[in-house]
């Protein structure tokens, strides 16, 4: 039986340097897009522990929910702002564990991965010019420069590329925590301060080992109807547990759905429910 703890596991997934750039198959893969447009295959790095008997580890299930649209790459002339999301695993018994994820943009450090890109780009560009350079010998198309094919620079600069002489190159990376409830709140909490804390110039208080631990070992279930309040890497973090005489939990913020959906499609909603129709949410 579980013996009650705030999460399972602690979980890193992302750009796996031995096997390098493998494109993305179940995202749909567009060949015409850019590279850095592209999605690749994503990996779990690291998962601490590597099993436990009451919930065991899917890999297959918590690499694709963890990163849904795989790597991204980007430059640091792109946005780069975190993004939290949640899952479920819902299993064959009907039982459910709880995933929730921060992604963010680190630097390649690997040399063989900014080439990879580079090589990609002018591959990319290569094939573009193939398609749309006009079958005619009017030399006058060419321009007075007399130059009709460009210079590299130029072409990179055409699809807002990379350019492994001149930008640095970034790829998404993510941390999860796989927990047995749904505290939503307390958990994007607990991975923001990690990630603070491995982005900050100063090192945390203790080593990030130990919150780790902490979270998964030190840090229980609050009973029914109770709060818990425990240390994080830069402050407390509280999460409350209803009690059976109350409604279940739901530690999402009712605010969003309606910034995302509009009160008219609300209420139809609520109207479908209440009347027991079947309802699809779709989205991308």
């Amino acid at each position: 039986s579980a013996p009650g703890r705030f999460a399972d596991y602690f979980v890193i997934c992302g750009l796996d340097t031995e096997t390098g750039l493998e494109p993305d198959e179940l995202s749909g893969e567009n060949f015409e897009q850019t590279p850095l447009r592209r999605t690749f295959k994503s990996k779990v790095l690291a998962r601490y522990p590597e099993n436990v008997e009451w919930n065991p580890f899917d890999q297959d299930a918590v690499g694709m929910l963890c990163m849904p649209k795989g790597l991204a790459f980007k430059t640091q002339a792109d946005s780069r702002e975190p993004q939290f999301h949640s899952f479920i695993i819902t299993r064959e018994d009907g039982s459910r564990t709880f995933g929730f994820s921060l992604t963010f943009f680190e630097e390649v450090t690997s040399k063989q991965i900014c080439s990879a890109m580079q090589t990609l780009y002018h591959m990319h560009n290569a094939e573009y010019d193939i398609l749309h350079t006009p079958p005619t010998n009017d030399k006058e198309s060419c321009g007075s420069t007399g130059d009709c094919n460009g210079t590299s620079v130029s072409k990179l600069q055409r699809f807002n590329s990379y350019d492994i002489s001149r930008d640095t190159l970034y790829v998404s990376k993510c941390i999860c925590l796989i927990t047995p409830m749904s505290f939503m709140k307390a958990c994007k909490k607990v991975l923001e301060q990690l990630h603070q804390a491995v982005t900050s110039p100063q090192p945390p208080p203790l080593p990030l080992e130990s919150y780790i631990y902490n979270i998964l070992y030190e840090v229980p279930l609050p009973p029914a109807g109770r709060s818990l309040k425990f240390s994080g890497v830069y402050g407390p973090i509280i999460c409350q547990r209803p009690s059976t005489s109350e409604l279940p939990l739901f530690d999402f913020p009712v605010k969003e759905v309606f910034e995302l959906l509009g009160v008219e499609n609300i209420v139809q909603l609520f109207t479908c429910a209440l009347l027991e129709f079947q309802i699809l949410l779709y989205s991308q």
